[in-house]
């Protein structure tokens, strides 16, 4: 099974970059299986340092939550339209099942057939005697299932309703009833009675089955082909074949079309509850364009494969990519605080280090492991280092993350300096995009006390075109913290140049007022030497929360 390595949420260039190095080192290490993923779509900044690296953005995956096409079974056995009962049958016993999705001729699921159904078929209508008497199948699967062989044939491949007779009775009572039905339908299975067989050739009926390993004598052959019978001959005795005649029928009428069919992409969590409560045992899995892809039992849920995570860049579930809290999370890299409700069945490598940047960190396992990283790598390890620390300025930076931008140097092919310029002119989300994606494109949701609430953060050069888009900033916060039940968002922008921050708030609670910080106005706060929402804003706002907390429910 693969190693999905994973950077958080809405991921900013550390994440993405951490995935990506990350994985390449553990393929070279010890899980060549490791993928890296993405929760979304790489901001403009991102695309520029994978581009100077010549590196494909990670496989972005929305949501690992095991889905039916992961734990259904593929290329299952399945019957056609038209097939008889007796072959139908004995792939089913073949194969042990006891239910088979139905295709049709242009190969679409017509519906489902169980054992179950396939004995009612034998057996419909045995308290009415024309009923129970009536096959639909054609002569050549008649003869097929007999293991029969013709003495004469005509039209023997076309499908029709047929009516069985079995001539076990006397001559005359035999002829009486042979004379109430129409002779083009019926089928008499008789053994070598000459006195039954030859009003059955006079009436001209479709078929003579002659049981018993007998055979029409020439005098009475003659008159099968004169009068247009079709004369098979069975090496069963009589009851063998009227029973084998039966399950010759076709499997069309017990076919249920309208069973529950689900999707290859339906979350198994999305689909238990209704396979749980239906009565149907096999439930036939679909792709997009209707064809077969699967099928699915009830004890395929039972247990079924969970996806194996490393995260990087976070270690909290609201901000891991959907499904996460359903998976084995075998690993986490990262520099932020512990928080959320991240729980292992198992121990786990579990590295959690107060640096700027996970880069930093990854880096520091290739060195440590004495890897070379290739140059596109080593740039995509500096580029999170870079823009995680504003190129080391950041408060946030440490020794450990200038140690390990030095080393990358040396793997680089670019100027570092030159290109730290260039990747923070690059993309600015304020000039590129929507107001609802500039505070989406690097989001992260936090619990405090119960509290939720989201800080989104984006780097500029200057502040003029944030002034100019602030009202539809504001409702875009508005809108997102009314959506997902938030207490308040929050986007931190940060001016590269002056290392400093605005704050503006959805909504400021009662307890914002003690924040110390200017406000410029209402919604929003100036910032100065904040430039970081790990180690600057985020403590602040946990203290302010306490604070309020502290008050209302004091010793």
């Amino acid at each position: 099974m693969s190693l999905f390595v994973f950077g958080h949420r809405n991921p900013d260039t550390d994440a993405i970059c951490a995935a990506l190095s990350y994985t390449d080192y553990l393929q070279r290490t010890t899980r060549p299986e490791a993928i890296a993923c993405c929760c979304g779509a790489p901001n403009k900044r991102t695309e520029f340092a994978l581009e100077r690296a010549g590196l494909a953005a990670p496989r972005i995956v929305m949501d690992v939550r095991p889905e039916v096409g992961d734990v259904c079974r593929r290329h299952p056995i399945v019957a056609r339209r038209g097939e008889v009962f007796f072959e139908v049958y004995q792939r089913m016993n073949e194969h042990g099942i006891g239910a088979v999705p139905v295709l049709d001729d242009e190969g679409k699921l017509a519906g489902v057939l169980t054992l179950l159904n396939l004995l009612q078929l034998v057996f419909e209508g045995d308290t009415d005697p024309i009923r129970f008497r009536q096959v639909t199948t054609s002569v050549d699967k008649i003869c097929q299932v007999i293991n029969g062989e013709y003495q004469h044939v005509l039209d023997s491949a076309t499908p029709s309703q047929m009516m069985v007779m079995v001539g076990a009775m006397s001559a005359e009572g035999f002829t009486k009833r042979l004379h109430r039905f129409e002779a083009s339908k019926l089928i008499v299975v008789s053994g070598d009675r000459p006195t039954i067989q030859l009003p059955a050739l006079e009436h001209g009926v479709r078929v003579m089955v002659v049981t018993g390993g007998y055979k029409l004598s020439p005098g009475l052959l003659h008159l099968a082909k004169a009068n247009n019978v079709t004369v098979i001959n069975s090496p069963l005795d009589t009851a063998t074949t009227t029973m084998r005649i039966k399950m010759a029928r076709q499997i069309d009428d017990a076919i249920d079309a309208d069973g529950l069919t689900l999707h290859n992409k339906d979350t198994v969590a999305d689909v238990r509850r209704s396979v749980d409560r239906s009565r149907q045992k096999l439930f036939p899995v679909l792709d997009d364009s209707g064809q077969l892809f699967g099928v699915l039992s009830k004890t395929d849920l039972v247990n079924p494969p969970r996806p194996k995570l490393v995260l990087v860049d976070h270690n909290e579930l609201s901000q891991a990519v959907i499904g996460a809290d359903e998976a084995d999370i075998v690993e986490v890299l990262d520099h932020h605080r512990l928080g959320g409700s991240l729980k292992s069945s198992e121990p786990i490598r579990f590295i959690n280090e107060p640096v700027g940047s996970t880069c930093t960190l990854v880096a520091r396992q290739f060195r440590a492991a004495g890897l070379t990283p290739s140059p596109g790598i080593a740039l995509c390890m500096a580029s999170g280092i870079i823009s995680d620390t504003l190129y080391l300025r950041s408060p946030t930076s440490t020794q450990t993350d200038r140690d390990c931008l030095d080393w990358l140097r040396g793997f680089c092919k670019c100027d570092l300096d030159i290109y730290a310029r260039e990747f923070f002119a690059i993309g600015s989300a304020l000039r590129s995009c929507t107001s609802k994606d500039v505070i989406r494109e690097d989001c992260k949701e936090f619990t405090e006390q119960d509290i939720r609430f989201s800080i989104s953060q984006i780097e500029e050069i200057g502040f003029e075109l944030f002034w100019q888009r602030k009202d539809e900033l504001l409702a875009a916060l508005a809108e997102m913290a009314q959506l997902r039940g938030l207490e308040f968002s929050s986007l931190l922008v940060t001016d590269i140049v002056s290392n400093g921050s605005l704050l503006l708030m959805s909504h400021e609670p009662d307890y914002w007022e003690e924040i110390n910080y200017p406000r410029v106005e209402r919604h929003l706060y100036q910032l100065d030497d904040v430039v970081s929402r790990k180690k600057q804003l985020l403590p602040l706002i946990a203290r302010l929360i306490a604070s309020a907390r502290g008050k209302q429910n004091p010793a």
